[in-house]
């Protein structure tokens, strides 16, 4: 559903952006406030997801079925707002899983596996989005060509978790400008942890955040 009235304004550290004009907070994605503090829950998610790698290693496939699972949604999302294709979101994210899988022998389950998975997700996602871009730019009717001319059926990205206009207003961005900001704003990534998983410098991240977030600002005041 569209928020009336809604805007957009860059944020630092521990501030939220506001996307409506009432005080509330429509995020870009669930939850768009970043404290970089670390919950209970997270802690147990945590321990419960080194035990599935540390079983998964093992050669167990409920662990795999599990890692699955609760790691597929957020990887999903992550692909379709940068690639805005439903069909090729879904090829990404379950590609980049069966990647990380035939790696996983070699992973350091201390480190957390979510950080390993979206990397090469985003990265996926940017580089389809980039060829994507190439195609239409040498197509005849490019319009017909491109899949973002049309708006996509994926409902569990346009329902209460996403304003179709903040949808919307993020196809009008490069992919490295919505990578920056699904990592920020639905991965809840620190700029210096977005700066390891797309190997930039962290000014470069800030810098072009900030461009993101001030365009995605316009797109939204004009809707």
């Amino acid at each position: 559903m569209a928020v009336p009235g809604a805007r957009l304004a860059a944020a630092g550290p521990g501030e939220e952006i506001q996307l409506a004009t009432d005080g509330s907070t429509e995020s870009v994605a669930v939850p768009l406030r970043a404290t970089g503090t670390k919950s209970p829950s997270k802690a147990l998610d945590r321990r419960r997801e080194r035990r599935w790698i540390r079983a998964a290693q093992g050669g167990s496939d409920e662990a795999l079925e599990q890692l699955y699972r609760h790691h597929w949604p957020w990887a999903h999302r992550a692909a379709y707002l940068v690639v805005h294709d439903a069909a090729a979101a879904e090829d990404i994210a379950q590609e980049a899983f069966l990647a990380a899988i035939r790696s996983l022998e070699r992973f350091d389950r201390r480190r957390p596996f979510g950080p390993w998975l979206n990397r090469i997700v985003v990265n996926r996602a940017i580089d389809w989005a980039r060829a994507r871009s190439l195609r239409s730019e040498t197509a005849a009717n490019p319009e017909v060509d491109s899949p973002t001319s049309g708006q996509p059926d994926l409902p569990e990205l346009s329902s209460a978790v996403y304003s179709d206009d903040t949808v919307a207003a993020l196809r009008t961005l490069s992919p490295e400008q919505r990578a920056l900001i699904v990592l920020r704003y639905l991965l809840e990534y620190t700029p210096g942890e977005i700066a390891d998983v797309l190997e930039l410098p962290r000014g470069t991240v800030n810098s072009r955040l900030r461009r993101g977030l001030d365009r995605l600002a316009t797109e939204m005041e004009a809707r």
